[in-house]
């Protein structure tokens, strides 16, 4: 991972926030051949005990499944909204173009789930994401034959994390008219420009003029 200090959070707070507003991720292991494979799924982050846990289920036989099995050690990002800058929007500054993004590592120990913690794990997810407590698709709401019909293909895990890494490079290099430039262009841009143009308005009163 890119490591340059002003392109850091302040606290790791910042960073627990960024990964629950990002929670659909990418899983990377290594099979018993010593070759990648990743899959990509959602996540509930936990805070447990003073350590950092995330949970999640996948489906039972497939690649990242028996990899997964044959060595519990993964990497996990998260990854929000990312979009291009032009050097051209720079003030008086020649440097070349490059790329504004915010990305988590979380390196940990994955561990498969009993079948009771798959049925709650389930429950929890299900509630967080559904939010409208009375809905139809709340698992409480759900029979018991198509619940354990479901959880015979998947499987839960957890992941205990060892090690967290970010890099938020939103132009914090720049100057404050670079920065504001940025800012204006990209909201020109896509979606993800404009989510990118959000984000840095945040932090806007934090750059310093150069």
């Amino acid at each position: 991972m890119y490591h340059v200090p002003y392109f850091k959070a302040n606290e790791n707070a910042e960073v627990i926030a960024f990964m629950k507003a990002h929670p659909f991720v990418t899983i990377c292991g290594v099979d018993k051949n010593n070759l990648p494979v990743a899959t990509h799924i959602p996540v509930l982050i936990v805070e447990r005990d003073e350590k950092l846990y995330l949970q999640a289920h996948i489906m039972r036989k497939q690649d990242h499944h028996l990899a997964f099995e044959n060595n519990g050690h993964v990497l996990v990002i998260f990854q929000g909204a990312n979009a291009y800058v032009s050097s051209s929007w720079y003030h008086n500054d020649d440097r070349g173009s490059t790329w504004n993004y915010q990305a988590v590592h979380a390196k940990g120990e994955l561990r498969f789930l009993s079948e009771q913690e798959l049925f709650d794990l389930l429950t929890n997810l299900t509630a967080h994401f559904e939010k409208d407590p009375n809905s139809a698709s709340q698992v409480k709401n759900l029979s018991d034959e198509y619940m354990q019909s479901n959880m015979k293909a998947i499987v839960a895990l957890e992941i205990e994390v060892k090690d967290l890494q970010h890099v938020f490079k939103m132009s914090q290099n720049r100057n404050k008219q670079s920065y504001h430039n940025i800012i204006g262009e990209l909201e020109k841009g896509d979606l993800s420009a404009k989510t990118v143009a959000e984000e840095m308005k945040k932090n806007a009163d934090k750059i310093a003029d150069q």
